[in-house]
């Protein structure tokens, strides 16, 4: 028998990780392409506004299709998540309209202006356009995070009839799990920009096509993402230590901690057990660093799995998995962005640092989709954590009814995601436009 809520889970998971193909690269590739643009209008020199030009349309590619994605997620709070929307529709239903109706509304302006603005503005009001866009872009998912750091730790409401309802809106916007939520989720978006530009230029540099100017795109992207990739790992630590205080059973699930400890260990090597509740492989003891990397203390109190009842334990295995995969990730991404840096000046004079550049353009998407796993998956059996169960928040709807729309969102997200990907990596290869062209384009434009 079909289960709804597994169903309806499953296709917000769906319509999350799908539309998550094209957020991050928006929020980091618009302030690349800010500083870039900055430096043409600073200097005037024309290779800098081509390679705007250049990486400026794989953003409009991705940005349209992500709009294209990002629609139906609102929608699927009505159609199958009504109660939940009954539950807490006074305080999401305002953060939500807010990233509309101010933060989108100015991010779809100011990206007409950019893209047609070519020629036909002053080169300052243009490159302002570009920063507005980054600045919009940003702010709207700070409002989507808020709503979002809501469910993971509430503050500001009042239970009234059985609901949910805003009494602190100050509160909810100092919300400091949805803060740390922030600032893991901008950081990485901006680090897998620099790593797609590094990848990109690295594919071109080693096919000595256009060496100026992909050099150039190193030389900006190269030490962005270095400085991004430290702070990865600065702010995850920190949203580590928010999970310890406002989701312990989350914590103990990612660690595969069982036991209430002080002064509590980590292990090297460790394999969950779920069905005894304890580990079935725990290898290389570090005294105390679980309680250190919990609470940046090494005889702090860290609780285990035992300590909850077992219906409110998150799915371990999963949780624990996705979070090492993570940490490893974030691991090779500082060491990749540090060789990238070092070697900027001649990236092309190493071979297989321009390889591992351009086949790990995928990986920053894959962490990033782990990390929303974890938070989200680690919340679990909670959709607002302490106050209302995924089970009861579900639309009294027929479970066939959510299968069909299930299969309808799988086929039309993949087919949206090859096309973006196709488009991407066709555009990509084909560099940018050359410069002859590209100055009677310009004299066209003036014409008209």
């Amino acid at each position: 028998m079909m289960d709804v809520v597994l169903l309806s889970r499953l296709q917000f998971a769906v319509a999350v990780f799908f539309h998550f193909i094209f957020v991050p690269l928006t929020l980091g590739i618009t302030v690349l392409l800010a500083i870039m643009e900055t430096a043409y209008v600073k200097t005037g020199d024309e290779m800098y506004k081509r390679m705007v030009k250049f990486w400026g349309k794989l953003f409009i590619i991705n940005f349209v299709l992500g709009i294209v994605t990002g629609i139906t997620l609102e929608f699927q709070f009505g159609t199958n998540w009504s109660k939940y929307s009954t539950f807490v529709g006074d305080i999401f239903g305002s953060l939500l309209a807010i990233e509309a109706t101010v933060a989108f509304f100015l991010e779809s302006t100011f990206v007409a202006v950019w893209i047609f603005g070519w020629e036909k503005v002053s080169q300052k009001v243009h490159c302002a356009a570009i920063w507005l866009v980054a600045f919009a872009s940003n702010i709207s998912a700070l409002w989507i995070i808020l709503a979002n750091g809501f469910m993971h730790n509430p503050v500001g409401y009042v239970m009234r009839n059985g609901r949910a309802e805003l009494e602190d809106f100050g509160a909810v916007l100092s919300n400091p799990y949805a803060w740390g939520q922030y600032f893991h989720t901008i950081s990485s978006s901006w680090m897998l920009a620099g790593f797609f530009v590094l990848g990109i230029s690295a594919w071109h540099l080693l096919r000595k096509n256009e060496v100026d100017l992909f050099k150039a795109s190193v030389k900006f992207a190269a030490p962005f993402t270095l400085v991004l990739a430290l702070l990865v790992a600065l702010f995850g630590h920190h949203q580590g230590n928010n999970v310890a205080v406002y989701q312990p059973a989350k914590l103990a699930a990612m660690e595969s901690h069982w036991e209430t400890a002080t002064n509590a260990p980590m292990f090297a090597l460790v394999w969950p057990d779920e069905e005894n509740d304890k580990n079935a492989v725990e290898a290389i003891k570090i005294p105390g660093l679980l309680s250190f990397l919990a609470f940046n203390d090494f005889n702090a109190e860290v609780k285990g799995l035992n300590a909850f009842p077992e219906e409110d334990h998150p799915p371990v295995l999963a949780t624990f998995l996705s979070f090492r995969f993570m940490v490893a990730m974030g691991g090779l991404f500082i060491l990749l962005a540090f060789f990238a840096w070092k070697k900027r000046e001649d990236l092309a004079s190493n071979p297989l640092l321009c390889k591992a550049l351009m086949y790990g353009i995928p990986l920053p998407y894959i962490t990033i989709m782990a990390g929303w796993l974890i938070a989200e998956l680690g919340r679990q059996p909670w959709i607002v954590y302490g106050l209302m169960r995924t089970s009861d928040a579900v639309s009294p709807v027929p479970a066939s009814s959510v299968a069909i729309s299930l299969l309808s969102f799988i086929v039309v997200y993949t087919a949206l995601g090859i096309l973006d990907i196709y488009l991407l990596i066709k555009y990509a290869r084909k560099g940018p436009q050359p410069a002859d062209q590209a100055e009677i384009t310009e004299e066209s434009e003036g014409v008209a």
